[in-house]
C-alpha cells in the first residue's frame, strides 16, 4: 500500500510537471493557478511525553481541490480556499488497548515487550486556507510560489493496531482523538516540486486520554512534498 502511493503521487508529478511545460493554452488575462493539489509527508510527533519514541516510518498522503481567487491586478497575490482528504499513519511506541470496562488505556511499550507492529492512523477531512503569492503570468508555467496558510481537519475515522506479545490488537474509531485538528501551513517551491510543512497548533488526543494519569500534549508535524495541478 505504501509502495503504490509513493510510487503514484511521484509519477502524477512527473506527468503534471510534463504536461504544464508542453500544453499551450490561449492567454487569459483572468487567470487563476493551482486548483488542485496532491502530497506525501513523513509525520513527526512533537511534544512528545517523556518515554514516547518513533518507530519505523510514518507517512501521509493528501489531495484535494482548492478555489484559488487573485486579489491584486497581476494576480500573483491570492486567497484560496478548498476541500480535501487526508491519511496520516504514525508509530510510534505508545499502546493503546481497552479493558473489560471499555476504557482506553494508554502505555509506553519498554524494551521487554516485542512486537513487531505498533501504529495508530487517522482519516480526515480537510478544509486549507491559503495565502499565496508567486512569480506567475498567463502563459508562464513556471514559477516561483510561496503559500501559507491554516488547515482544519474533522477525523472521521481513525484505527490502531499492535502486533506482538500481548497479541493482535486492533480498535476503531477511538474517542480519545481530537475530533478537530487544526494547524499552520507554509508550501515553498518551483513549478510542480514544493517542500511541504504542517504543524498543528492543537493535540492529535484530547484531555480524556491519559498517560501515567496525564494528558498527552502531542501535536503532529508533517514535512514532505506538495504537487500543485491546474
Amino acid at each position: 500500500m505504501k509502495s503504490l502511493v509513493f510510487i503514484g503521487i511521484f509519477f502524477l508529478g512527473l506527468y503534471c510537471s510534463f504536461s504544464q511545460e508542453t500544453e499551450v493554452k490561449a492567454v487569459d488575462s483572468l487567470y487563476k493557478e493551482d486548483q488542485f493539489y496532491a502530497g506525501i509527508t513523513y509525520n513527526l510527533i512533537g511534544k512528545q511525553p517523556a518515554g514516547l519514541s518513533q518507530r519505523g516510518f510514518s507517512f501521509g498522503f493528501h489531495l484535494g481541490f482548492i478555489k484559488d481567487m487573485p486579489i491584486n491586478k497581476k494576480r500573483n497575490v491570492a486567497l484560496a480556499l478548498g476541500l480535501g482528504y487526508s491519511y496520516n499513519s504514525f508509530n510510534q511506541n505508545l499502546l493503546i488497548n481497552k479493558d473489560a470496562m471499555g476504557t482506553f488505556n494508554y502505555s509506553i511499550l519498554n524494551d521487554v515487550y516485542t512486537y513487531s507492529k505498533n501504529k495508530f492512523s487517522e482519516h480526515l477531512i480537510e478544509m486549507p486556507f491559503e495565502f499565496r503569492w508567486r512569480t506567475s503570468n498567463a502563459t508562464d508555467y513556471k514559477f516561483w510560489r510561496i503559500y501559507s496558510g491554516f488547515k482544519i481537519g474533522y477525523v472521521f475515522a481513525s484505527t490502531s493496531k499492535y502486533v506482538g506479545d500481548l497479541g493482535n490488537l486492533k480498535y476503531k474509531n477511538i474517542p480519545d482523538f481530537n475530533d478537530f485538528q487544526y494547524g499552520l501551513t507554509l508550501a515553498a517551491g518551483y513549478n510542480t516540486w514544493n517542500f511541504y510543512v504542517y504543524y498543528a497548533l492543537n493535540p492529535i488526543f484530547s484531555n480524556n486520554a491519559k498517560l501515567d494519569g496525564q494528558s498527552m500534549d502531542m501535536n503532529a508535524v508533517k514535512i514532505g512534498l506538495m504537487f500543485y495541478i491546474l
